[in-house]
């Protein structure tokens, strides 16, 4: 899966985030994906890449549907 900035993904608890861009930590290499959340005071977070990309733990949510962590979310123009 591929991160995609300014797009808009949903976490399996059900809110929604816009992801900013992907970041690079200067220590270590490791990616990181930048994003906001879409209600509240609009903070800012920051996760590892591969965190963010994963599945969602069936066994600790037996219940949850989505199969990732944080789903793209395709929101349609109502004027198109």
């Amino acid at each position: 899966m591929e991160v995609i900035k300014n797009r808009v993904y949903k976490h399996f608890k059900g809110d929604y985030y816009l992801v900013v861009d992907v970041a690079t930590h200067s220590e270590t290499d490791e990616k990181m994906v930048v994003y906001r959340m879409l209600y509240g005071d609009g903070s800012l977070y920051v996760r590892p890449y591969d965190m963010f990309i994963s599945k969602v733990d069936k066994e600790k949510y037996p219940d949850v549907l989505q199969k990732y962590r944080f789903e793209l979310q395709e929101i349609k123009s109502v004027n198109n």
